[in-house]
């Protein structure tokens, strides 16, 4: 029977201020921000050079004869 009163008194959660659960609100809304931007700028780099596909476009394109 020690047992049956012992997950009883787990079951009962302490209350908290209403101070408390906004200031958890307001930190957690804070590092979802956070998070969120620090995502939106991890995107790849921009390269400086263009690809070896677009050198070689420009090369046939600089190869070809002049059109008449």
């Amino acid at each position: 029977m020690d047992t049956h009163r012992h997950r009883c008194e787990v079951a009962v959660l302490e209350r908290t201020s209403t101070t408390a659960r906004y200031t958890r609100g307001f930190a957690a809304a804070v590092v979802a921000v956070v998070t969120l931007v620090l995502a939106a700028n991890a995107g790849p780099a921009k390269a400086s050079e263009p690809r070896p596909a677009d050198r070689a476009e420009q090369t046939q394109r600089m190869a070809a004869p002049p059109s008449d």
